[in-house]
């Protein structure tokens, strides 16, 4: 992510679910907000650069399709980022609201983006208070955004700028109004990806000390088969190759095998971990158009011990 910008990846994901909510149904994750942060002229560009996509990969598909909006439309349902954007929003927000009903009171998002959960959920908001956690600049960006909107933002909405780069995150949420002793619920999704095994570990571990037993946190990451090119699917390489295009570089893979043992060491209890299969049936199955879970893809849900 460039210094003092909008991170682009977060951008992107906010398309992906804004064109599924418009285009597809049935819906598997419907966020029927999301086209708000963009303007058509926007919108307009951001559709060109996918069909740029298709001409770079194979120049032959443009002409097999009748018009730009089918080749769209196949290119949404076949690319990597959109079925675990929309898959794992999906499992978050499940889960969430199954735990707010067995007490959960905070829900913390890491790397928010341009999430639209304070204002889509309101039976939900009405019993959370919501921490957003982001880079200024992406927080700057979806605030001004905001306002153009005419959105209200509700009490229970707390934006807490953190540059994970140079602050710290615990320290971050201590001058929130984070209660440290109340049940939470963190979802870090997007995120794995873009950083160091370590870092990735040690936010984890932050996680489970600042919050009491019985909190959760959902992440999702790709194996470690995804970066070895003669293994990782097609696809999740061209994934790779147009996050690092956008200046924002995939970097970290992880081991399933071994994740609830490096989880246990950090004060967390791996409760499910998600493979592309299981994504497939709990998400996919059944579908007649081209969605279907991504290889590599993981979701892990993990309970503070």
């Amino acid at each position: 992510m460039k210094e003092n910008q909008v991170s682009s990846m977060a951008l992107w994901t906010t398309y992906f679910r804004a064109y599924h909510a418009t285009h597809d149904e049935p819906k598997i994750f419907d966020d029927f907000l999301a086209w708000g942060f963009f303007n058509e002229e926007e919108r307009t560009s951001l559709g060109q650069q996918m069909m740029n996509i298709i001409k770079a990969f194979n120049p032959a598909y443009t002409s097999v399709f009748p018009d730009q909006a089918t080749a769209l439309a196949w290119l949404m349902q076949t690319l990597a980022g959109t079925p675990i954007t929309l898959s794992r929003a999906k499992y978050t927000e499940e889960i969430l609201e199954k735990t707010v009903r067995q007490g959960v009171r905070q829900y913390v998002i890491l790397g928010a983006g341009m999430d639209t959960f304070a204002f889509r959920r309101k039976e939900l908001v009405e019993q959370l208070q919501i921490f957003e956690i982001d880079h200024p600049a992406t927080q700057d960006f979806k605030r001004n955004r905001i306002t153009e909107l005419g959105w209200e933002i509700p009490e229970q909405l707390h934006f807490v700028p953190v540059d994970f780069t140079k602050d710290s995150f615990s320290e971050a949420l201590k001058r929130s109004p984070y209660d440290p002793q109340a049940l939470t619920f963190f979802s870090w999704l997007g995120v794995s990806y873009y950083l160091p095994q370590d870092v990735v570990f040690a936010m984890l571990k932050t996680i489970a000390k600042v919050s009491p037993t019985g909190s959760l946190v959902i992440f999702d990451y790709l194996d470690k088969e995804a970066f070895v090119p003669e293994k990782a699917a097609p696809r999740v390489q061209g994934m790779l190759g147009f996050a690092q295009q956008k200046g924002e570089i995939m970097i970290a893979g992880f081991e399933p095998s071994t994740l609830a043992a490096e989880l246990d060491r950090l004060g967390l209890r791996l409760e499910e971990d998600l493979s592309p299969w299981d994504i497939e049936v709990r998400h996919f199955m059944g579908r007649t158009d081209f969605y279907h879970a991504c290889e590599h893809a993981h979701f892990a849900c993990a309970v503070v011990k």
